[in-house]
């Protein structure tokens, strides 16, 4: 039997630069992980096939999943002569900004990975991912990194200063597609200061950090769900140093360089979010 840990992700920056020719958006973005996880294990089978086994009546467990492609993927490409059953216990909240599903397909390539004793490199299987998905290579690393293309293009940064997290998921879904189709770039007049977050990075200078976050897409959800500006708010008010949308959202995060102030912000959301985690950063 494998483990594998799935972290959630976080985007310090967003910045949509132009639609391209195949259809996606050309991006550059800082993303880095913090330890809200998903947990799956693989254990060989006899057979041929992928068996993926999750309670969570909103998770599907054949070939829409993710982590169902990585795997199936694997088998396809290196010939595996035995199937897998994975079995994946969700704690990240699903349809959230926070690229669960991109995890858990990240770590479905490191176990399978492992499993058959492949002896890929990680950079081998970041090139995989991208066959699949925009954010799985950023995951298959789980560390801190400017992302450009479609994600999948990586410039490896250092560690983030240390931070406490609080993330907070209201109860609605948000198209990816629909957040990209309503962007105007013509219009966006959305400084992402991307060069400025690097820097607060490699000199671990957590003020410059909170001061340095931007998210382009922020506005466009915001119109679309007015709650998403209401988190913010409310964490601002309840003591973060700075709160930020994720990826597409809608989850919103905040930002505290002391226990005690992620613990106020936390109080401050009861009555406006269920979902809601206290974590640290990782990256």
């Amino acid at each position: 039997m494998i483990y594998e840990n799935a972290p959630a992700k976080i985007n310090l920056t967003l910045d949509t630069l132009y639609k391209r020719d195949d259809g996606y958006h050309e991006v550059e973005m800082i993303m880095t992980t913090v330890d809200l996880n998903d947990r799956l294990s693989f254990e060989k089978r006899k057979d041929k096939k992928i068996v993926l086994r999750i309670e969570h009546r909103y998770v599907p467990n054949d070939h829409r999943n993710l982590a169902y492609k990585a795997a199936k993927l694997m088998m396809d490409r290196y010939n595996l002569q035995q199937g897998v059953t994975i079995t994946l216990d969700k704690s990240i909240p699903i349809a959230a900004g926070l690229a669960g599903g991109s995890s858990d397909a990240a770590a479905a390539f490191r176990g399978m990975n492992r499993l058959f004793n492949l002896n890929l490199s990680l950079e081998t299987l970041s090139e995989l991912a991208a066959e699949i998905g925009s954010d799985i290579s950023f995951c298959i690393y789980g560390k801190t990194a400017l992302c450009k293309g479609r994600g999948e293009q990586l410039t490896h940064l250092p560690k983030p200063p240390a931070s406490w997290v609080v993330l907070a998921k209201p109860d609605i879904s948000v198209s990816t597609a629909d957040v990209y189709g309503a962007l105007k770039l013509d219009d966006d007049d959305t400084e992402v200061p991307t060069n400025q977050c690097i820097t607060a990075i490699e000199t671990s200078n957590y003020h410059l950090l909170v001061n340095s976050l931007g998210n382009d897409l922020e506005k466009v959800t915001i119109e679309m769900h007015p709650v998403i500006k209401t988190l913010k708010e409310t964490m601002i008010k309840g003591g973060a140093d700075a709160a930020l949308m994720s990826g597409s959202g809608p989850t919103v995060y905040g930002l505290m360089s002391r226990e005690r102030q992620a613990k106020s912000v936390v109080n401050a959301l009861k009555g406006c979010c269920k979902e809601v985690y206290m974590v640290r950063l990782l990256g």
